[in-house]
């Protein structure tokens, strides 16, 4: 599905990063992980016989020497995952401007900055694909998100507006909105495998990394040739509509 193709993957030392780096390798794709977590990144990328770059989304200067070691390795660079970021959980009268700011910076400059500095070398390549980890949080209002939502919503549309804008150089951009699933930022806030343990889906569970990955890996393909500017919820039915009007089971 990935064969002969060459996938950057930011966040890719543990969790859903982590996972779509595997099933990348898995589809045939030669992958680099990046990430602030040297030690988990290294070990990642030992596993998958991958190449793993330290890396700061935020730094505009590091993504520039990342996508230059990318191009210096391979020769060319066909997909981005833009999976980092981080999750802070407060209410809004209670969230500090230091953190708003930093989650933003994190999740949603770091996208911004991935997108303009792979556009280059993907148009030159004839093409390619980008999805952007935006999260069920850009699709709702999810209290207690603050900045983290904030963030989402803007991954979100601006995944659209680079979709249109690099549509003409055969660069597809979409965005995928993971709900509840299981992975170290997400325990502290309640997840865990199992069914019957995540009511508020319809699926009545938390999802696992690699399910999201899957997603992922579909829109990096050449299969997903025609999808373009889309919002791809892997969320377990979360976002569709209010499960507990279903609590009392006889239908009224």
């Amino acid at each position: 599905m990935l064969d002969g193709k060459v996938v950057l993957i930011t966040g890719g030392a543990r969790g859903m990063g982590a996972a779509t780096a595997r099933r990348c390798v898995a589809a045939g794709a030669s992958v680099v992980i990046t990430d602030v977590l040297v030690e988990d990144g290294t070990a990642t990328a030992k596993d998958l016989e991958s190449r793993f770059i330290p890396h700061d989304v935020t730094n505009h200067d590091q993504w520039a020497e990342v996508v230059e070691e990318v191009l210096d390795d391979y020769g060319r660079l066909d997909g981005l995952v833009n999976n980092a970021g981080i999750a802070p959980s407060a209410p809004l009268e209670q969230h500090s401007l230091d953190d708003f700011e930093r989650v933003l910076k994190v999740n949603l400059v770091g996208v911004f900055l991935g997108l303009k500095s792979v556009v280059a070398p993907m148009r030159a390549s004839g093409g390619g694909s980008i999805v952007n980890l935006s999260s069920a949080a850009g699709l709702t209002a999810l209290p207690g998100t603050g900045g983290y939502g904030a963030s989402k919503w803007g991954v979100r549309g601006l995944t659209k507006i680079a979709a249109i804008e690099y549509g003409p150089h055969r660069i597809r951009v979409n965005s995928v909105h993971p709900g509840m699933i299981v992975t170290a930022m997400t325990l502290p806030h309640g997840a865990v495998s199992g069914e019957g343990r995540f009511p508020l889906a319809t699926a009545g569970r938390c999802g696992e990394p690699e399910e999201v990955a899957e997603a992922i890996a579909f829109l990096l393909s050449d299969a997903a040739s025609y999808i373009t500017g889309a919002e791809l919820a892997v969320d377990g039915g979360w976002t569709a509509g209010e499960t507990q009007l279903l609590s009392r089971g006889d239908g009224e």
